[in-house]
């Protein structure tokens, strides 16, 4: 005979906790919300779990415990990057009912803490209109890297395509879309979905660059973005803006090199009336 979960005492929620002051005793002491085990009734529950259901009343402690039971220590011991996963877990869980699995937390991490790239354009929000009849419209909100809020409307094939274009006309980056997938992470009709996409600069343009492969052939450099988010445009959008800050970066740190380069070859001339010699020429060619 199978119990109900919500039965009492022997249902398998009774040793469940999602309030955030339960699941911080839980973790400190077991016995202090549980006078008794759920051995003690039939059950069985691993001597590391506490009955923690990650939701929208979770507090910090219960979700960098979690974190640190996923693998991912180095997040919940580093306090700025915990607080990005944290604020965006809080933001899922107000939307997402029955608690987030593993799987989303583990998602969050991915996309809040680990983006390789320094964050120039962060996306503030995105509304889509979109139906059978309707020209798909976006309006999107980001914040630049004056911090500026800018807001642009574009319409597309698709509520997807025209999210891209409205981020394309903010960050004032051509790029082609060269991969797009779409998967979700856990089941449901309110599953977290992960997108990745990757990009390359159109070519003839300013952000044109180029890979050597192992081959010896050049190719079009290529970069990727992850997004997740409940909404498959949200999603979207996240992974478009990660993939866009990683090929600005790339070009920024290009450009410096380049002029570091430029300022070794040909530094700048001083006072003294003797003549400045380029490394690169020898000081007897000089003379």
């Amino acid at each position: 005979m199978n119990v109900q979960p919500h039965k009492a005492i022997v249902g398998a929620n009774a040793f469940q906790h999602e309030s955030g002051i339960h699941q911080d005793g839980m973790i400190k002491n077991k016995s202090t919300y549980e006078i008794m085990t759920p051995e003690s009734v039939g059950l069985e529950r691993d001597s590391n779990d506490a009955g923690i259901v990650l939701g929208k009343h979770s507090g910090r402690n219960a979700v960098a415990t979690r974190l640190r039971a996923l693998g991912y220590s180095d997040v919940a011991d580093d306090t700025d990057r915990f607080l990005q996963v944290f604020e965006r877990f809080k933001q899922v869980a107000e939307k997402k009912k029955g608690g987030l699995e593993d799987e989303d937390l583990e998602a969050i991490a991915g996309d809040e803490a680990y983006a390789a790239n320094t964050h120039l354009w962060s996306l503030v929000s995105v509304q889509v209109t979109t139906g059978t009849g309707v020209t798909p419209t976006a309006t999107v909100t980001m914040s630049g890297p004056d911090g500026v809020h800018r807001t642009v409307a574009s319409t597309g094939t698709g509520p997807v395509d025209a999210v891209f274009r409205c981020i394309d006309d903010i960050t004032a980056v051509n790029i082609q879309l060269s991969t797009y997938d779409l998967e979700a992470v856990t089941s449901g009709i309110d599953a977290m979905a992960t997108t990745k996409v990757i990009v390359m600069p159109t070519p003839g343009t300013q952000l044109e660059s180029t890979s050597l492969h192992a081959s010896g052939s050049l190719s079009s450099k290529r970069f990727s973005g992850t997004g997740s988010d409940t909404d498959v445009v949200v999603s979207s959008a996240r992974a478009y803006v990660n993939a866009v800050n990683k090929l600005i970066n790339w070009n920024l740190r290009r450009t410096s090199a380049s002029e570091q380069q430029a300022d070794f070859a040909f530094p700048p001339r001083t006072n003294s009336s003797a003549p400045v010699v380029s490394p690169a020429v020898p000081a007897a060619a000089a003379a």
